[in-house]
C-alpha cells in the first residue's frame, strides 16, 4: 500500500504542482539534518540541501517504488554528500590525533567571556554539540556517511546498504569501524562519554570562543532545541558515544531553502 508522501510523488509527476511542492516540504528537513551532521556548518549544509532537493525534483521520474520514496531520497543525497566539499566543512575537518590536541588545549576552569548563567547554559551546549560534530569530520566521507545513517539516524544495516548501495556485510564492516573509531576518541576525551576525563564543555567555552569555532552571537545549535548535554544522562540505556549523538533534536531546514527551489524550478 502507497503512503501518503509516495501518492504526492505520482501526482507530482503527473504534473500537478502543489503536490510537488508538498513532497518538498515533507523531505526538506530530512535532507538538511543529514546534510548538517555530516557538514557541521549550516551555511555549507544549507547550499548542499539546495542542490540535492534540485536533484530529487528534477530526478522525480525516476523513483521506481522499489523501495520507499525517503529511502530513494536519501539514496540521492547520499550520493551527492559523499563527493560535496562544503568550503567551511573542508577548512575545518583535521585527523583524529589533530583533533585530540584541539581538545587537550585551552580548558580553564572559570569562563572569562560571560557570568550570565543563561547564556553559560546557552555557551555550554553549542561547545557540547560543535565539538561532537566536529569529531564527524575526522571520518573519511564513507564511514562518516554510514555512522550517522546507523548511530544516529538509526538505520539497519539492510535500510543502510540499500541507501548506500552496498552489501550488507560490507556495510556492517564499515558501520564496525567507524564506531570504533568515535567510541574510542569519546571514551578517551570526552568527560561526557567518560567522566574520568578531564574536559568538560564549560571548560572549552572561551578557548572556542577565541579561536571562533564558536561565535556567541551567532549560535548554530544552542538556539533550538533543550539542552542535549542534559539528555545524555537520561539516555541509560544506550552507550554514552551514541547518547551524545542521539541526544542532539533534529534542526528544521530554514524556509529560505523551500522559497530558493520555488523561485529556482518557478514552482509558484
Amino acid at each position: 500500500m502507497k503512503d501518503t508522501l509516495e501518492i504526492l510523488v505520482e501526482k507530482a509527476n503527473l504534473g500537478d504542482r502543489k503536490a510537488l511542492e508538498s513532497v518538498v516540504l515533507n523531505i526538506k528537513d530530512y535532507i538538511y539534518n543529514l546534510s548538517l551532521k555530516m557538514l557541521l556548518y549550516s551555511e555549507d549544509a544549507e547550499d548542499a540541501t539546495q542542490e540535492i532537493l534540485i536533484k530529487v525534483i528534477t530526478h522525480l521520474s525516476t523513483f521506481n517504488h522499489k523501495s520507499k520514496f525517503v529511502t530513494w531520497v536519501y539514496r540521492v543525497a547520499t550520493n551527492y554528500l559523499i563527493t560535496y566539499k562544503g568550503k567551511k566543512s573542508k577548512e575545518f575537518a583535521m585527523s583524529f590525533g589533530d583533533y585530540a590536541d584541539l581538545i587537550d588545549t585551552g580548558r580553564s576552569d572559570t569562563v572569562r567571556y560571560s557570568s550570565n548563567e543563561g547564556e553559560l547554559s546557552l555557551l555550554e551546549e553549542e561547545v557540547k554539540v560543535s565539538c561532537t560534530q566536529g569529531l564527524l569530520l575526522c571520518l573519511n566521507s564513507v564511514d562518516r556517511m554510514v555512522y550517522i545513517l546507523t548511530e544516529i539516524l538509526e538505520f539497519n544495516s539492510v535500510e543502510g546498504s540499500e541507501i548506500m548501495e552496498i552489501t550488507a556485510e560490507n556495510y556492517r564492516k564499515k558501520v564496525s569501524r567507524s564506531r570504533a573509531k568515535i567510541r574510542n576518541f569519546l571514551n578517551n576525551k570526552c568527560g561526557l562519554s567518560n567522566p574520568k576525563n578531564p574536559c568538560r564543555c564549560n571548560k572549552k567555552i572561551d578557548f572556542l570562543v577565541d579561536q571562533k569555532i564558536v561565535n556567541p552571537k551567532e549560535l548554530r545549535f544552542a538556539g533550538f532545541s533543550k539542552r542535549s548535554i542534559d539528555l545524555v544522562e537520561k539516555l541509560g540505556e544506550l552507550e554514552k558515544s551514541i547518547a551524545i549523538y542521539r541526544s542532539v533534536p533534529k534542526a528544521h531546514a530554514p524556509m529560505t531553502i523551500f522559497n530558493n527551489i520555488k523561485q529556482a524550478l518557478a514552482l509558484d
